[in-house]
């Protein structure tokens, strides 16, 4: 898609410029950063009708913590046409740079996305302290300038201070950060790695669970293995 398109908008606070480094000559390359909403889609709709591909370039998966809803509203009431191409939210990312499990057999079957209410509120309803009374795996996006309160929330829902926390900063940036810290530890071990922003979470109370599988044990039966 990058490759053919004349037109590319991405955020370079966000996207790595590798990303975007393989257009084709001539192209236009515009850093959305500084843009309006506004501003962006009068470029899409003004490339698509001169003939051209646009591309919209996010980080991680469109669908989680984006704008993608809006833009395809205006996108399709000017009848422009669109498709959504899906990426490796950084929760998968992070759990693979981490090489870590989001469910663990017999532990927890269940991964919570979410955040910290913050400029963008949170309803009541899906708090974090709300959700992590849940005890499952949780992976926390867009909270990284607030490890205190983060702190907080998973001690009153009644975690351990001492549950694992993988934590991931930047990744696919050369600065990449990955390490482990635990509930207790997180404000002290984010601040001493210098990370305000750009951080996901992974809150694994079961990440030592010494369980398996079912489904590759001999006396489990399947269609490909009687």
């Amino acid at each position: 898609m990058i490759a053919g398109a004349g037109l590319v908008l991405f955020a370079g606070s966000l996207v790595p410029p590798e990303v975007v480094a393989g257009t084709r000559d001539g192209a236009r390359v515009l850093d959305s950063s500084d843009m309006t909403l506004e501003e962006t889609h009068a470029l899409l709709v003004e490339a698509v009708r001169a003939g051209q591909v646009a591309a919209r370039v996010h980080t991680g998966d469109p669908s989680l913590y984006g704008a993608v809803a809006e833009q395809a509203r205006l996108l399709t009431r000017d009848g422009v046409p669109w498709e959504i191409i899906p990426g490796v939210t950084s929760a998968a990312a992070a759990a693979a740079a981490l090489g870590v499990s989001f469910t663990m057999p017999e532990a927890t079957q269940t991964l919570i996305l979410t955040r910290l209410a913050g400029r963008t509120p949170v309803p009541e309803a899906e708090s974090l302290r709300a959700l992590a009374a849940h005890k499952s795996s949780l992976a926390v996006y867009l909270s990284a300038n607030d490890p205190e309160g983060l702190k907080r929330e998973l001690l009153s829902a009644g975690l351990d201070p001492h549950t694992p926390v993988g934590v991931a900063c930047r990744l696919g940036w050369p600065d990449e950060q990955t390490f482990f810290s635990t509930i207790d530890s997180l404000p002290r071990d984010v601040h001493a790695h210098g990370i305000t922003r750009q951080a996901v979470f992974l809150i694994l109370p079961h990440l030592d669970a010494a369980t398996r599988s079912r489904l590759y044990a001999p006396d489990f039966a399947h269609g490909f293995r009687p």
